[in-house]
C-alpha cells in the first residue's frame, strides 16, 4: 500500500488516472474509500489522488499532532507526489485542509469545491449571520441533538437506499476499527476545539484574499452544515458560488453522485478556461 511519512504521520494515499491533478479530501466520517463514486468518473480525465487524513482510515497520526497538521499534511503529500498545482474537492472537515492550502500557497490551487462545508470559516460565518439565521440553525441543531440517529445522509436516502446506507457506515467504521482504533467523536471534538480557539480559524481578511475560484455545494437537508450558513460563507468569499442540491443531506457526493460529479466537472472545466 502506498504510504508516505510526512510531518510525523504516515499518510496512506492512492492515485488513479492521468491528467491534471485532482485531489479528494474526505470529511470526519470518511476516508479514501468515500470517493468510490467519483474516482471512476474523474480518473478518465484527471490524475485523481485520494488519501486518508492523519488519524483516519489507514493513515497513522504517529506523533499525535492531530488536526493542527492537516493543512501541512496536504501540502507535503503534494510535494511528495510532485504536484505543483491541483484542483481540490473537500467534503466537510476536508475543507480545512483545502482552504488552508489555498490561502497559504495560492499558486498551488487552481480551483476548490467546498462540498457541505465551511470548515475553518465557522467563526466568521457565525459572526456574519443575523439573529434570524442563527435561530433557524439552532433549531436545526437542537432537532439533530434530539434525534437518536445523527444523520449525515438525508432521511429519505437512508430509508430508500439501505444498501448504500450500510456501505456508508462501513466506510466510516474503518476509522474506528482500522489501525487507528479511534473514537470519531473525540477526534472531531479536538478539531472543533482548535477551530473555535482560532488556531484553525481563517480571518475575514484571509477569506477576502482567496485567489482560487471557489464553488460551495450544499445539501437541501444538511443538518450538519445547513445551507443557510453556507450562503453566508459564500458571501465572505469574493466571486464564489453556491449550488444547493435538492433532497440531499450532508453527503451530496455519496447520495447523488451523478449530480455531484456533473456540477464538479463543469466547475473545473470553467476553471481550466480561466487560466
Amino acid at each position: 500500500m502506498p504510504t508516505v511519512e510526512v510531518n510525523g504521520a504516515h499518510i496512506y494515499y492512492e492515485e488513479h488516472g492521468k491528467g491534471f491533478p485532482l485531489v479528494f479530501v474526505h470529511g470526519a466520517g470518511g476516508n479514501h474509500l468515500s470517493w468510490w463514486q467519483q474516482v471512476p468518473e474523474f480518473s478518465r480525465h484527471y490524475r485523481c489522488v485520494t488519501y486518508d487524513q492523519r488519524g483516519w482510515g489507514l493513515s497513522l497520526d504517529s506523533d499525535a499532532t492531530g488536526p493542527a497538521a492537516l493543512v501541512d499534511d496536504l501540502r507535503s503529500l503534494l510535494d511528495h507526489l510532485g504536484v505543483e498545482q491541483a484542483f481540490l474537492v473537500a467534503q466537510s472537515m476536508g475543507g480545512l485542509a483545502c482552504f488552508g492550502l489555498a490561502l497559504a500557497n495560492p499558486v498551488r490551487v487552481k480551483g476548490i469545491v467546498m462540498a457541505n462545508t465551511f470548515a475553518g470559516m465557522r467563526r466568521e460565518v457565525w459572526l456574519a449571520s443575523d439573529e434570524v439565521i442563527r435561530q433557524s440553525v439552532r433549531d436545526i441543531w437542537e432537532r439533530r441533538q434530539a434525534d437518536t440517529v445523527k444523520r449525515s445522509l438525508s432521511r429519505e436516502f437512508s430509508s430508500r437506499h439501505k444498501d448504500k446506507t450500510f456501505l456508508y457506515k462501513q466506510i466510516r467504521l474503518l476509522n474506528e476499527h482500522g489501525p487507528n482504533h479511534h473514537h470519531a467523536g473525540s477526534r472531531v471534538d479536538r478539531y472543533r476545539a482548535l477551530e473555535r480557539s482560532g488556531e484553525l480559524a481563517f480571518t475575514r481578511e484571509q477569506l477576502r484574499s482567496m485567489a482560487a475560484p471557489v464553488l460551495f455545494i450544499g445539501g437541501e437537508h444538511d443538518e450538519v452544515m445547513p445551507v443557510v450558513l453556507m450562503e453566508v460563507a459564500r458571501g465572505l468569499i469574493p466571486g464564489s458560488r453556491l449550488v444547493v442540491v435538492p433532497g440531499a443531506g450532508h453527503s451530496v457526493y455519496f447520495e447523488q453522485p451523478e449530480t455531484f460529479n456533473h456540477i464538479v466537472g463543469e466547475f473545473f472545466t470553467e476553471c481550466a478556461r480561466m487560466r
